[in-house]
């Protein structure tokens, strides 16, 4: 199931950060890290740290815990939640058995430039948008509420979406909204976008998608999704860094050591599908999930934005 593709428009990935940070997949994710008390383990996309605190609690002091994110602000929450307060957050543990945290503000596209090969004893990658992101206009990630055209996970990084969507001329945007968004009416969103320039708000664009591309039949998801989709995935380089990400994961492992990726919409998940298979042709890997694992009803009934991940897992030979 595509990204787009649940009640709530656009979806969200990256841990299905709700109200009270509800991390999708939690018990699975964990249980196929199979966590080594000791061990040294990347969380790629620590968000608000809410699978890295439960890979933190089974590490022990020995342990080392390497959290990336892109975005600052949600590094700051996980900080907060793995370093200054875990104190009062670990209940019935001694503060003393707590691993070493590092959170880095990065890509997981640059991971192996931090970790020297075969020193990791397992990776996760929570793919997609958080709450914190997609829940403040501010950061335009969204079309529920107006904001500016921004998009970006890093607020550091210089392409925002409003300049592709100004700027990028009517067959690049067509072809990127239909390669990243898989919008069947990517042309007729184009030329509608070209025609509407300057476009600097999302409600702003919402509305030109709307008018140019009417609800297609059966369609249960706002016209605008695909295509806020596919801007947002093209502004954060989210394909590149994730096969980036995928490519170093063998050189990384030890033997033993295991990769679980929860991915969110078809594409993802297919670069995920390709990179595990091709690594088990190479030797490089065992496959632990042959089909993807998804959320279960309580889950889903708990979290409805769950309802589109998808788990894969592949262990170092």
């Amino acid at each position: 199931m595509d990204e787009g593709s649940t009640d709530t428009p656009q979806g969200v990935g990256h841990g299905g950060r709700e109200v009270g940070h509800v991390p999708v997949l939690l018990k699975e994710a964990i249980d196929f890290l199979a966590i080594r008390r000791g061990g040294t383990y990347i969380d790629a996309t620590v968000g608000l740290g809410g699978h890295s605190y439960e890979i933190a609690r089974r590490l022990g002091a020995a342990g080392h815990l390497i959290g990336l994110d892109k975005d600052p602000a949600a590094l700051n929450v996980a900080r907060a939640r793995l370093v200054v307060g875990r104190s009062s957050l670990v209940v019935g543990e001694q503060q003393t058995d707590w691993p070493e945290i590092t959170l880095l503000h990065r890509s997981f596209a640059e991971i192996a430039n931090d970790q020297r090969p075969t020193t990791v004893d397992g990776i996760l990658a929570d793919l997609g948008v958080s709450s914190l992101q997609f829940g403040d206009p501010a950061r335009g990630f969204s079309f529920q509420a107006d904001g500016p055209l921004d998009m970006r996970m890093n607020p550091q990084a210089e392409l925002t979406a409003e300049q592709v969507v100004n700027q990028v001329d009517e067959v690049t945007l067509a072809n990127l909204i239909y390669e990243f968004g898989e919008e069947r009416r990517s042309r007729r969103i184009a030329r509608a976008i070209v025609r509407s320039r300057p476009i600097r708000t999302t409600a702003q664009l919402a509305d030109v998608i709307s008018a140019a591309a009417r609800p297609m039949k059966h369609e249960r998801i706002h016209p605008a999704t695909r295509t806020f989709q596919a801007l947002r995935i093209f502004v954060n380089r989210e394909l590149d860094d994730l096969r980036a990400l995928l490519s170093a994961a063998p050189r990384l492992l030890r033997p033993g050591g295991r990769v679980v990726i929860i991915s969110f919409h078809s594409l993802e998940d297919r670069i995920v599908k390709d990179a595990f298979r091709d690594g088990v042709k190479q030797g490089h890997y065992r496959l632990l999930t042959k089909k993807p694992v998804t959320a279960t009803d309580e889950e889903v009934d708990r979290n409805p934005r769950s309802r589109s991940a998808k788990l894969r897992v592949a262990e170092r030979i």
